[in-house]
């Protein structure tokens, strides 16, 4: 299992409950470049220590929004480059349906997978509703661009001969022909995310690693399954590797378990605050799959940022739920190193195994002394027992 340490980095500063949104309208006024270059320092100083204590390392981006500083991945991803040693590097994700120019996001990522030394794992993502807006994007045939942005990278990336011509729906290119090329071959490990099953059953089809954020166990299983079918689909075989599985949940250790939950609580702040979004922005006409927008209109509550259900079945709202509530859907992995070493255990037990874990290891109000010391502890006490476990449950496999 290869674990990733992952932060939003953000800029807390400019939160208030009073405010109706930390997206998209807010002033950039209330951000200090002072404090920002500050936050900037302290997160890759939390990166460069969960290189050094063995972690792999995520990252995504955001735009106009307090609650992430990562307006690109790759600026980010070009820092880590060079001053870590060994952790992979997912990026997850790049929205690149709202990229004018996917050769420029093939270029820059062959770029950065060379100067890491080929430890550099492609994320491409649909990218959140709000942001369509500020990327100048047309939510309509959203993940038709997606995909043939999708395609157009990995051919890019994969062609080494001379210069190809694309010439797509969305996109047209006289000539493409990347240098460098990418270190890894035939390119970088591709990923993808979803939340729900048709979108997983196409990344089964297309053999790219599926990851999920925070789905718990109930929305997770639907995940896996409809993975798993287009996956037997594809012709791949009917047994799908753990390694193509990925999971992100908060991820909170302490020396006792009332200071892990406290950790957890303030991490949680980024989950509180994704319902602070101006209506306008919520959710463009166009963005939403047939699926999705069913399920929209028969949301009890149709502001809600997400509602998950517990294996017992109550429904949890996620931007009002409690510690309790995090840890009994699948969202939260918190307390003492055994509590969080049990809860993982019980997770992947319920899924049936997944190959990747990404830790939400900072955020909200996490403090940085906080993170390192949580950091610390998920590596000594926990990460090892994990290694051990899954290395018992090969050989009992074999």
């Amino acid at each position: 299992m290869r674990i990733y340490h992952f932060s939003e980095e953000p800029y807390p500063d400019a939160w208030a409950p009073e405010l109706p949104t930390l997206r998209i309208v807010l002033p950039s006024q209330m951000c200090d470049p002072l404090k920002a270059n500050a936050y900037y320092h302290r997160y890759l100083d939390e990166w460069q220590l969960a290189d050094e204590l063995g972690f792999d390392i995520m990252v995504n981006e955001h735009h106009s929004t307090a609650t992430s500083l990562t307006a690109s991945a790759n600026v980010i991803l070009s820092i880590l480059a060079r001053i870590t040693k060994r952790a992979r590097l997912l990026v997850l994700g790049v929205p690149v349906a709202n990229r004018p120019d996917p050769i420029r996001v093939a270029e820059e990522m062959a770029m950065i997978d060379v100067i890491s030394g080929g430890r550099l794992e492609l994320g491409m993502i649909k990218g959140v509703p709000y942001e369509i807006a500020p990327a100048n994007s047309n939510p309509v045939g959203l993940m038709e661009r997606y995909w043939e942005a999708h395609d157009l990278i990995v051919k890019a990336l994969a062609t080494h001969d001379g210069p190809f011509n694309f010439e797509g729906k969305y996109f047209h290119h006289r000539s493409v022909n990347i240098w460098p090329r990418a270190f890894q071959k035939p390119h970088p490990p591709i990923w993808g995310s979803t939340s729900t099953p048709a979108n997983a059953r196409e990344l089964g089809l297309r053999g790219m690693v599926v990851g999920s954020f925070m789905g718990g166990v109930v929305e997770t299983l639907k995940l896996h399954k409809a993975y798993a079918q287009g996956w037997r689909e594809s012709g791949r075989g009917d047994a799908v590797p753990t390694s193509q599985f990925g999971y992100l949940a908060i991820c909170a250790t302490a020396s006792t378990r009332e200071e892990g939950r406290r950790r957890a609580n303030a991490i949680a702040d980024y989950i509180r605050t994704n319902a602070q979004v101006s209506e306008p922005y919520t959710k463009p006409p166009g963005y939403l799959g047939v699926e999705q927008t069913i399920r929209s209109l028969r949301s009890p509550n149709p502001r809600a940022f997400r509602t998950l259900f517990t294996p017992s079945g109550r429904p949890v709202e996620l931007t009002t739920a409690s510690v309790d509530d995090f840890i009994e859907c699948g969202v939260a992995f918190c307390g003492s190193p055994d509590d969080v070493y049990e809860q993982i255990c019980a997770f992947v037990d319920a899924i049936g195994g997944f190959g990747n874990l990404m830790l939400m290891g900072q955020g909200g109000r996490l403090g940085h002394a906080d993170t390192e010391d949580s950091l610390r502890l998920f590596a000594r006490d926990v990460m090892p027992r994990l290694k051990e476990r899954e290395a018992r449950t090969r050989l009992v496999a074999a």
